[in-house]
C-alpha cells in the first residue's frame, strides 16, 4: 500500500510538471517586440525620438525595428565609425613615428649646431592612460630618444612642428563651451597627456584657507589663479574653473568642505608650445641644454614657408603604442581627441600630400568610401568630425547595425570586439548592467550629449543567440541612459530564438 501511494504521488507530480511546462509561455520574437514597444511607447517619450534596430547575427533576421532608417544624433557612437575606418585603413599594428630633425648630427661633444625640430604625426600614446597612470613615463620615452642620440646641447631653438595635420585644431561644429573641458581638447599632431592638465583642489588646513591645488603633469606653461576657500566639514563642496578661450590662465572658484577634495581636467590650447615647454624642462633634468628659445609651426606656417625634412637629418625618433592599443583607449573611455585623430590619420594615409583640403575633409571622404564598402548607402551616415562631439553629426540605427555586422567578418574583428566597452567591466560601461544578464556579455559603444543617449553593440541572449543592436534616444531629458539600457537588458534576458 505504501509503495502504491509513493508511485501515485510521483505520477501526479510528473503530470502536474508536464502540464505546467506545456502551459508556460514561450519566448518568441513577438514577446521581445512587445516588451520593447511597451517601454518606448510610454507617454513620457511623446516628444522624444527612439531609434532601435536589433538583428540576429546567427540568422540575419530582423528582430525589432523602430525608426531604423531615421537620421539621429549619435554622440559618441560616432567613434565606432572612426575607429573602424582607422583599423581598416591603417591596420592594428600601425605605429606613429615622432621625429627629431636638425641640419646635421650632433658633433663629438653632443652639440646640435642650429635648431632642433620635433615633428609630430599625431601619436596620442604619450599619456598616463597608456602608462598605468604615471605622468612621467610618456614624456620620458621622448627624452630618452633624444639622449640616446647623443644630444647634450641644442645651440639654437627647440621647435614643435604640428603641421602634419592640415586644418583647424578642432572638429566642425564643436561648441565653444566644450573647448576648456578635457573632452574638448584641441587636436594636434603633437600631443602630450591628452592635451590636458589634471587638477585636484584639496581642502586647506582650516576654515577660510584657500584650497590646495595639485597639478599633473607639473609644468610652467599654464598659470593658475586659485580663488577657492575651505568651509565647514558639513558644507557643500562646489568648485568650478574657467580658462578664457585661447588664454593660458585658469581660474578656480568655489568652496571646498574641510577634509574634502575635487578633481577635474582643463584643456590646454597651443598644445605644440606646451609640448616643447614640457620637453625642454624634462631635457634640462637629464642634462640636455637648449640655448635658444621655443617656437612652433603649424599648417599655415607650412603653407607660407614649406620645409623639406628629407633634406635634414633625422637625429632621433620614437614610436608609440600600436593602433590596437590606441583604439582600446579610444573606444573604452570614449576619448574624443583620439577618435578625431584617428579620422585625421586615415585622411593623411589616403592623401598624404594634399595642399587644398583639410585632413578632416580627406578623412571624411575616405569614410564615405569605407562605408560604401561596408554596404551603407550614401546619406545614411553624415559625420562632421571623428568623435561625435559635434552636434551636427547624424546617422541611422540601421547603419550602425550594418557596420557592426560588417566588423564581425573583418580581419581585425576580435580586436574591434575586445576594444569596445564591456558591460560591468570596463570603460564607459564599467558601472552599468552590474548583476544582470548583460554583465560581461554586452560589448557596446555608448554615447551621450545633452538630450542624446545611444548605445550600439553586441549581446548574447539567454538562448545563446548572438544579436547586434543599435539603440538611439534623442530629444529626451529624463534619464535617457537608463532608458536605453533597459532595451539592451531586454535583449540579454530574452530566451527566445530568432526563428520563433
Amino acid at each position: 500500500m505504501k509503495r502504491t501511494l509513493l508511485l501515485l504521488t510521483f505520477l501526479a507530480a510528473f503530470f502536474i510538471g508536464e502540464t505546467s511546462r506545456a502551459q508556460a509561455p514561450t519566448e518568441t520574437v513577438a514577446t521581445l517586440q512587445e516588451r520593447i514597444k511597451t517601454l518606448i511607447d510610454q507617454p513620457r517619450f511623446a516628444q522624444a525620438q527612439w531609434g532601435v534596430k536589433v538583428v540576429s547575427l546567427d540568422s540575419g533576421n530582423v528582430l525589432f525595428d523602430r525608426n531604423g532608417d531615421k537620421l539621429m544624433k549619435p554622440a559618441s557612437n560616432t567613434k565606432m565609425y572612426s575607429g573602424s575606418l582607422a583599423l581598416d585603413r591603417l591596420g592594428p599594428d600601425f605605429k606613429i613615428r615622432t621625429s627629431f630633425y636638425a641640419d646635421a648630427k650632433p658633433d663629438a661633444a653632443g652639440k646640435i649646431h642650429g635648431n632642433l625640430t620635433v615633428y609630430g604625426r599625431g601619436d596620442p600614446s604619450y599619456a598616463s592612460r597608456f602608462n598605468n597612470d604615471d605622468y612621467t613615463v610618456g614624456l620620458q620615452k621622448i627624452v630618452n630618444a633624444v639622449t640616446a642620440a647623443g644630444i647634450k646641447e641644442v645651440e639654437g631653438d627647440l621647435i614643435g612642428d604640428e603641421s602634419y595635420f592640415r586644418g583647424p585644431p578642432y572638429g566642425t561644429d564643436w561648441a565653444v563651451d566644450d573647448l576648456q573641458e578635457y573632452y574638448g581638447a584641441l587636436s594636434s599632431s603633437l600631443m602630450l597627456e591628452d592635451n590636458v592638465v589634471d587638477w585636484t583642489i584639496k581642502a586647506g588646513a582650516k576654515i577660510g584657507d584657500p584650497g590646495q591645488l595639485v597639478i599633473k603633469p607639473a609644468g610652467e606653461f599654464l598659470k593658475f589663479e586659485n580663488r577657492t576657500k575651505t568651509i565647514a566639514k558639513d558644507g557643500k563642496t562646489a568648485i568650478s574653473f574657467y580658462r578664457p578661450l585661447g588664454e593660458d590662465t585658469v581660474y578656480f572658484m568655489g568652496d571646498i568642505a574641510l577634509g574634502g577634495k575635487h578633481s577635474d581636467s582643463v584643456a590646454v590650447h597651443r598644445s605644440a608650445l606646451w609640448y616643447v615647454t614640457l620637453l625642454k624642462e624634462a631635457l634640462a633634468k637629464q642634462g640636455v641644454k637648449v640655448d635658444g628659445g621655443l617656437r612652433t609651426r603649424n599648417w599655415l606656417d607650412e603653407d607660407a614657408a614649406p620645409i623639406d625634412y628629407t633634406k635634414q637629418v633625422e637625429v632621433a625618433a620614437v614610436e608609440g603604442a600600436p593602433l590596437s592599443d590606441i583604439l582600446a583607449k579610444t573606444l573604452k573611455p570614449s576619448q574624443n581627441l583620439y577618435a578625431h585623430t584617428l579620422l585625421l590619420l586615415a585622411g593623411k594615409k589616403a592623401q598624404p600630400a594634399s595642399k587644398t583640403k583639410t585632413s578632416q575633409e580627406i578623412g571624411l571622404a575616405e569614410m564615405e568610401k569605407f562605408l560604401g564598402e561596408v554596404g551603407i548607402k550614401k546619406g545614411r551616415v553624415m559625420l562632421e568630425e571623428g568623435s561625435g562631439l559635434s552636434r551636427g553629426c547624424l546617422l541611422t540605427p540601421a547603419s550602425s547595425v550594418t557596420l557592426l555586422t560588417f566588423m564581425t567578418k573583418h580581419k581585425s574583428a576580435k580586436i574591434f570586439y575586445d576594444d569596445l566597452p564591456i558591460a560591468g567591466v570596463d570603460g564607459s560601461l564599467r558601472t552599468r548592467f552590474k548583476g544582470t544578464a548583460a554583465e560581461n556579455n554586452v560589448h557596446a559603444k555608448t554615447g551621450s550629449l545633452e538630450y542624446v543617449n545611444t548605445i550600439s553593440g553586441y549581446v548574447t541572449n539567454k538562448a545563446g543567440e548572438k544579436l547586434v543592436f543599435s539603440v538611439m534616444l534623442n530629444n529626451y531629458n529624463g534619464g535617457g541612459r537608463a532608458e536605453a539600457d533597459k532595451v539592451v537588458l531586454m535583449l540579454a534576458e530574452w530566451s527566445g530564438k530568432s526563428g520563433n
